[in-house]
């Protein structure tokens, strides 16, 4: 089914619209998956809060310039899906990786994360970053090991006092029987 002009406008806006926001980027080939397997991988990109959209590679060049993900550009060849992570940078990538462990068809051809284009092969450095919250906690258990670390010596001092007293009482009590 052909596109007319006004459709074809509409999908490079929505498509800028995301890239524009949009923290990280992943193109895969999806040559070879069955309509049921994109259904699933739709799914999933869509719990995980990952864009998700079959482009036709001329539409996509467009959708993408002027934003970070300009550098992808030049790859855009072939039958692609574009995946952007909106919440976090490591979204599309965890979906994309995980599903492509399952389904050898799917094949990641670009990586970009801000204005950068990586290498297929470090998806998985990408899918590894924590999400927001998991940064966060890591974060906050920094910042109270200090803190754990100076109540426990502080509660040590007495902790001897008394183990100290109770040695003595001990050593008394012992003497005197």
């Amino acid at each position: 089914m052909a596109l007319n002009l006004e459709q074809k406008k509409a999908i490079v806006a929505e498509v800028a619209d995301v890239a524009s926001s949009a923290y990280s980027a992943i193109a895969a080939e999806y040559r070879g998956l069955t309509v049921e397997d994109l259904t699933e991988l739709r799914k999933q990109a869509r719990g995980a809060g990952v864009y998700l959209r079959v482009v036709k590679n001329t539409l996509a060049k467009r959708a993408v310039e002027g934003t970070d993900f300009a550098c992808m550009q030049e790859g855009f060849v072939g039958p692609l899906l574009l995946a952007f992570s909106q919440e976090d940078p490591g979204a599309a990538a965890r979906v994309i990786n995980d599903f492509a462990k399952e389904h050898d068809a799917l094949v990641v051809r670009m990586v970009s994360i801000n204005g950068k284009l990586l290498e297929p092969s470090e998806i998985s450095v990408l899918a590894k970053m924590p999400t927001y919250e998991q940064a966060i906690s890591m974060l906050m258990g920094t910042m109270l090991a200090p803190v754990q670390k100076l109540v426990t010596t502080l509660n040590e001092v007495p902790g001897k006092l008394v183990r100290t007293v109770a040695a003595i009482r001990d050593a008394k009590e012992a003497g005197a029987a």
